[in-house]
């Protein structure tokens, strides 16, 4: 299944199907009946500390993703991880990775798209 990413401030479309927030906190200024979402995979996303730490500078970006790799194979998100994988391969339509971030390039959301993406080779 193709995997997409989209910032939740965009329109939802059909073309979106599955819908998955990976940010562990919920968006400003987005209600919760207006998601529209499938899942909120709340735990799958970086801790506080390497959030924090990251703080969406693109120049800690390669950083960030090898430290957020690691947190996912050896943390808390394992678990939550193969819950994500499995909806790729349970569902029969796309699936969109939701996240916050005003950065499109350097975030959570493509890390996990990578990680997916990689799956389905």
């Amino acid at each position: 299944m193709p995997v997409q990413l989209k910032r939740i401030y965009e329109d939802d479309n059909k073309q979106d199907g599955v819908r998955v927030l990976v940010d562990r906190i919920w968006p400003r200024g987005v209600a919760k009946e207006d998601a529209k979402l499938d899942y909120w995979m709340k735990e799958i996303g970086p801790s506080n500390e390497l959030r924090e730490w990251f703080g969406h500078d693109p120049e800690k970006y390669n950083q960030f993703k090898k430290k957020y790799k690691q947190e996912l194979e050896d943390g808390d998100q394992q678990e939550e991880l193969e819950k994500l994988k499995d909806l790729t391969k349970k569902h029969n339509k796309n699936l969109t990775l939701l996240f916050s971030a005003k950065d499109e390039k350097n975030n959570q959301a493509r890390v996990l798209k990578e990680i997916l993406d990689r799956q389905q080779l």
